[in-house]
């Protein structure tokens, strides 16, 4: 190589240090979102009528680590602390994002140079045809060829296209992070919607016993009126009617019941077969979960937070299309020994070397780059609109268990006075039946009336936890967007110690 090439490759050298801060992409901002100062459905003036928020106002502004243990329930609490540790959704969520973090190596390591070797030893004879003097009878000569080659080949990245490239896999990587969370908070918060459920069903079928036991003391009470001559077979027959029917649909909560601890087992990644919950009513009450503003959700839903992470990385592919209108410079150098003697092979006289830059560009391609940009830029406003869809539907969410919480605070009272009602109903008809004023009839209608209040009372108390749960859900659980991992960290192979137990 000349002392030209030489000076030509050191320009090269320095051109590209010079254009290192060069990157093509559009400046990136976060979508601007349309954001209200407060929530409309349940506001201070509300918390005096609302379960829960009626002793005080949250005094935390956002929720924080085990959300779950606002609820005071230690068998929750054991069944979410399963969660991460035997969850399949969760661990499979996990790979995808150490995937991810392997992506953001690969597309790092092209800004560095490539070093390769290829040892070669190579016992040779060439055709007798091929050498000086082959016609004339002579033998070619066979010898051993020692080679020992270094390959040295870089690409400077001097309009940007690897590190917007990088950048690219490190936003994605980012918002694989963001479902991840996204994928365990969705677990949690089912494990919780379904122990909730189950309860309900627990608190239903305690409620169906003593409804069965109260309907055979009263075909007891008719058999007996009947014996003596008082009372109709006919009523005898209804009140055994009424009892067969409320203990076939007790029998059936079973069903249910069955199901919802069959889905917590399948959650916390038991075997159902091998999986059971002790029976117990449901006794939780609703509490005042900490919702702050409206600004706040933007960071703290992990689905926002991985919406938001592929609108930068649809900018960053901007910029990778971009490149492509520049030129490629790699620069390659090699150097090595090579020679037909063992004992020379190391020696200075064996060396051998070469070095100097490529330059590769497109001429023509028929408008292949310009279309390639456009459809980034109409790719990245596809992201835009995502997002911004993705926002919508949290505050959506965040309002409708926030009203839900707050009207079935209300039903529910109204609810129980109707239960009271309904008792009083039934405690007069039965005293006109036994005095023999009124037919059993009245009191079957009593009795069925009573049972369907108390029935949608204890209905209304699952929804109200439930909602609590899926409020929860809305407002992102215990998790923020600051805890998404920097780029340097998406590097370091620590980072994978703080995801799973």
């Amino acid at each position: 190589m000349t002392f030209y090439h030489l000076r030509a490759t050191i320009c090269l050298a320095i051109v590209a240090c010079l254009l290192a801060g060069c990157l093509l992409s559009p400046k990136y901002h976060v979508p601007s979102t349309e954001v209200p100062a407060e929530y409309k459905e349940l506001t201070p003036a509300d918390f005096s009528s609302t379960d829960g928020w009626k002793v005080a106002q949250p005094k935390d502004a956002v929720l924080r680590g085990k959300w779950w243990k606002i609820f005071n329930d230690p068998q929750l609490d054991a069944l979410e602390d399963k969660v991460d540790i035997s969850n399949q959704t969760i661990v499979a969520a996990a790979e995808n994002y150490f995937a991810a973090r392997a992506l953001v190596k690969e597309a790092r390591s092209q800004l560095f140079p490539t070093l390769t070797t290829s040892p070669e030893l190579t016992r040779e004879r060439l055709s007798s045809t091929l050498t000086p003097g082959g016609m004339g009878g002579i033998s070619s000569p066979t010898f051993t060829d020692y080679l020992l080659p270094f390959d040295v080949t870089w690409q400077p990245d001097f309009f940007g296209r690897i590190r917007e490239t990088v950048r690219s896999a490190a936003y994605g990587a980012q918002a694989s992070e963001a479902d991840l969370e996204l994928s365990r908070l969705t677990v949690q918060v089912d494990v919780a919607t379904d122990y909730f459920q189950l309860r309900g069903q627990d608190s239903l079928k305690a409620l169906l016993d003593s409804t069965v036991i109260a309907f055979q003391v009263s075909l007891d009470l008719t058999k007996a009126l009947y014996e003596t001559g008082i009372d109709s077979e006919q009523d005898v027959s209804q009140a055994e009617t009424q009892l067969k029917s409320t203990q076939a649909q007790d029998t059936a909560l079973g069903i249910q019941r069955a199901e919802f601890e069959h889905a917590i087992a399948m959650l916390t990644g038991q075997p159902a077969s091998t999986f059971s919950i002790p029976f117990e009513t449901l006794t939780s009450t609703p509490p005042a979960i900490p919702f702050g503003f409206p600004s706040q959700l933007l960071e703290r839903r992990p689905d926002i937070a991985a919406a938001e992470r592929l609108v930068a990385q649809a900018n960053a592919q901007i910029g990778i299309a971009r490149a492509a209108y520049f030129p490629t410079v790699t620069l390659s150098a090699a150097a090595g020994f090579e020679t037909v003697m063992f004992a020379s092979w190391f020696t200075w006289p064996s060396r051998f070397f070469s070095v100097g830059p490529t330059v590769a560009e497109t001429i023509f391609d028929a408008g292949l780059r310009r279309a390639t940009v456009e459809q980034f830029k109409a790719q990245y406003e596809e992201t835009v609109a995502n997002y911004r869809q993705t926002v919508l539907t949290a505050f959506q969410q965040v309002e409708d268990n926030l009203a839900a919480l707050r009207i079935l605070s209300v039903e529910i009272h109204q609810q129980d006075a109707a239960v009271t009602s309904a008792q009083r109903t039934l405690t007069l008809a039965v005293y006109r039946y036994k005095l023999g004023l009124d037919p059993y009839l009245d009191v079957i209608v009593a009795q069925t009336a009573l049972l369907a209040n108390q029935e949608i009372a204890v209905t209304l108390r699952i929804q109200q936890m439930t909602a609590s749960s899926g409020l929860i859900d809305a407002l992102g659980g215990g998790w923020d967007a600051s805890q998404l991992p920097s780029p340097t960290q998406l590097i370091s192979d620590h980072m994978a110690e703080s995801l799973l137990p």
